[in-house]
């Protein structure tokens, strides 16, 4: 409706519309008609139907009722009475349009069937007047009775539905008409023992809606401690749809009051399946499910067999909620004995002891079930745990080891935020769009940095209430922005903001990594030789088509040529960084990619000796793949010797030894001159006979003797002969032989 206030009055009264009425004079407006009558242009009343004849509401005409069928009908189960047992019953859809006393016209089945009640659900008991009630506040039970829990536990607390045979009291289910969007006060979900289903509605485009509401939220301490870790709760449903058209099944979450947003939707039949969703606030929680059998605007029943079931819903730490079961805690002594408290941060319960450890380093603990050594979850490869033990992250350090080096990186000039924009896209009408993306890649002790807004609310909203606008915290988001020249704002509108990665898987240079793949091919090949390293991170968000989240990998490329922060790039092929809409890659080329400059990065040349001295010079590799690290060595100088003076070294040592090799030949020729005396002299004497005088004792010359010179000539060898006779003559033991004669003519000897 559209009022427009502020006019003058009007000059003439209106008739009221065909299917309207005003009973008084001077009405403000006309009224519609109720079912099962009608009015004309201008009344002031409506008629009734004929018996035979029905009408909706605001109707300036009446139909013929059709005959009853098996689709204006449905199943219900009544409470449980005194006995224990239940009644299966058939009622009539209302409103009821059809006629069950026309030919060929479907009776109701018979009710009061009674079968035995199934038991309570988990956390309650079941009274003597076969109700069932919760059971108080340390205790639990699986549909029977309450039983305490056991020292060194506590009540896990929450709501599990598995069993229908009445709506739960925070419950509740209505219908939504799809034509005029009005509330029809009508049952849209029905109990059915061991499921809940959709109920049949006045037309097949109704909304049937069923809405379960939560108080508030009461996660453990290890949560609470943990400020990086937003669950909070969680719900976990088994639903299934059997269609036979289009039909569809809405799951939306509201916060406070506020208008619920869907979440996610199924299309068409479904089997049997388990959908769980994370509440990342703590507060007063509506969870709605809304089934509408088709979206054609028509009225009347054709797909009343299309139904949605729901088996089973189970919401964990609620604020006065049920225990199904108890889990162990830390103890904690006091005078009244044992109770329970809650560990530190970072460490888990041991069942047996109730004592609190420390989780080993690089390892993680689950906030949820931080019980047993096994709650300690080791790191993926390069990163390592922050101070509580909440989350693995990488402190902007990476090292790797190949066999021809080992290359170490420092990425902490990457550590800021960094935003990049996708292709334009435009809508069927033209309208302008592109997707913005958000990137925080290190450090901070894994607090994520990016943040992606929906402002659309806030330009809607009066001023003062811009809290209520959705944003989302995590290391890669994705928000669709619409440039202000577009809208006509001062700034750009931003929608839709997703997470696309919450937690760190690992940072490696393969290209597979826990199942996320990170494909080469996607972006040009690096030719430097220096291996890129890929951070990879998984998004906590399920949806259908991405049933294990999403994923991203950030692949980081050493490139000189482009200053810090350098160039993010998305694929050429997939212009909005996916290919398929789950998996999500990004190209960062940076110099501060490179690995941190050892010795291995420069070459040393060394000069030759000029006056004495030597310069040794460091000079980096072209081109230069490294940054920061060591620092180019300064020129270094030394004292040296020069050729020239070696030269001379050399000569004056080669005439001091032709010196000393010459003194020495002249002392062995002058040594063997007086061997060769000695032996000749030797020679002479061994001629003497026995009978021969002995020799003069003196040589003196007696009185009146003549001096005479007395000349022996002797034949004398040259020096080669003589060497060799000196070599021929000697004996193994090192002396000379001679030949002598005895006095008695004997042989010879030798001596």
């Amino acid at each position: 409706n559209i009022a427009i206030t502020g006019v003058a009055y009007t000059s003439e009264c209106f008739p009221c519309k065909p299917g309207t009425y005003a009973a008084k004079q001077g009405s403000p407006f006309c009224k519609l008609c109720p079912a099962n009558s009608y009015s004309n242009k201008g009344e002031t009343s409506c008629h009734p139907c004929d018996a035979d004849k029905y009408s909706e509401k605001g109707s300036s005409t009446c139909k013929v009722r059709p005959a009853c069928t098996d689709k204006d009908y449905f199943y219900t189960h009544t409470a449980c009475d005194t006995q224990g047992e239940t009644q299966l019953m058939y009622k009539w859809a209302m409103p009821k349009i059809c006629g069950e006393d026309l030919e060929g016209a479907v009776k109701l089945p018979a009710s009061g069937v009674k079968t035995r009640c199934p038991p309570c659900n988990p956390g309650f008991f079941k009274t003597n007047n076969s109700t069932c009630e919760p059971c108080p506040y340390g205790s639990y039970s699986n549909g029977s009775g309450c039983t305490h829990c056991p020292a060194g536990t506590e009540p896990a607390v929450g709501f599990e539905y598995k069993w229908w045979n009445t709506l739960p009291s925070n419950m509740e289910t209505t219908v939504l008409s799809g034509i005029n969007f009005e509330y029809k006060g009508l049952t849209g979900w029905e109990v059915a023992g061991d499921h809940i289903y959709t109920a049949v509605g006045a037309s097949d485009n109704d909304f049937m809606i069923l809405t379960l509401v939560v108080p508030g939220f009461r996660p453990p301490q290890s949560v609470m401690a943990d400020t990086e870790n937003k669950e909070v709760a969680r719900i976990t449903f088994v639903f299934e749809t059997i269609c036979s058209v289009n039909c569809e099944l809405y799951f939306m979450v509201g916060m406070n009051s506020r208008t619920n947003t869907p979440v996610e939707t199924w299309k068409g039949t479904k089997g049997k399946q388990s959908y769980t969703y994370t509440i990342e606030e703590n507060a007063t929680v509506s969870f709605t499910w809304a089934f509408q059998r088709t979206t054609l605007h028509e009225t009347g029943r054709k797909y009343t067999n299309d139904v949605a079931k729901i088996y089973s819903i189970n919401v964990t730490n609620v604020m006065g909620g049920v225990a199904s079961y108890c889990r162990p805690c830390a103890l904690e002594a006091s005078d009244l004995g044992s109770s329970c408290t809650s560990c530190p941060a970072g460490h888990y319960i041991n069942r047996d002891s109730g004592t609190c450890h420390l989780c080993p380093s690089n390892t993680i603990l689950k906030a949820h079930q931080p019980y047993g050594a096994q709650a300690c979850v080791p790191c993926g490869p390069g990163t390592k745990n922050n101070k509580v033990h909440s989350l693995c992250y990488n402190d902007c350090t990476f090292s790797r080891n190949t066999p021809s080096r080992t290359f170490n990186y420092n990425f902490s000039a990457l550590a800021s935020t960094v935003s990049l924009a996708g292709a334009p896209s435009f809508t069927s009408k033209g309208l302008k769009y592109f997707h913005h993306f958000t990137l925080s890649l290190c450090g901070n002790q894994g607090k994520k940095m990016s943040v992606c807004t929906d402002n659309v609310t806030d330009l809607r909203i009066p001023e003062g209430e811009a809290g209520f606008s959705k944003s989302v915290t995590a290391y890669v988001c994705q928000v669709v922005i619409i440039p202000s020249e577009v809208m006509g704002y001062k700034a750009g509108v931003s929608s839709q903001p997703v997470s696309l990665a919450d937690r760190l898987v690992g940072v490696s240079i393969d290209m597979a990594l826990e199942g996320i793949v990170s494909p080469a091919e996607l972006f040009h090949p690096e030719t430097s030789g220096i291996p890129d390293v890929v951070f990879f991170f998984r998004s906590n968000d399920v949806t259908q088509s991405c049933s294990s989240g999403r994923s991203t990998t950030i692949r980081l490329r050493c490139n000189p040529m482009k200053p810090t922060p350098g160039t993010l790039r998305l694929p050429s092929m997939c212009s909005d960084g996916t290919c398929d809409g789950c998996n999500f890659h990004f190209l960062w080329e940076s110099v501060a990619a490179c690995p941190l400059c050892s010795a291995s990065d420069y070459h040393t040349f060394v000069s030759s000796c000029v006056a004495g001295i030597q310069k040794t010079t460091y000079m980096w590799r072209e081109p230069k793949l490294c940054s920061g690290g060591i620092s180019l060595p300064e020129q270094r100088v030394t004292i040296c010797k020069t050729i020239d003076f070696w030269l001379k070294v050399g000569i004056s040592a080669g005439t001091c030894t032709a010196i000393l090799l010459t003194v020495l030949t002249c002392y062995f020729w002058k040594k063997n001159q007086k061997l060769e005396y000695k032996y000749s002299k030797l020679v002479m004497n061994a001629t003497l006979k026995d009978c021969d005088l002995p020799a003069a004792d003196s040589c003196a010359i007696m009185e009146g003797e003549d001096v005479e010179d007395d000349l022996i000539f002797t034949s004398k060898k040259s020096l080669f002969g003589k060497i060799k006779s000196f070599t021929s003559k000697r004996t193994p033991d090192g002396f000379d032989s001679v030949p002598l004669k005895t006095s008695s003519g004997g042989p010879d000897m030798d001596l």
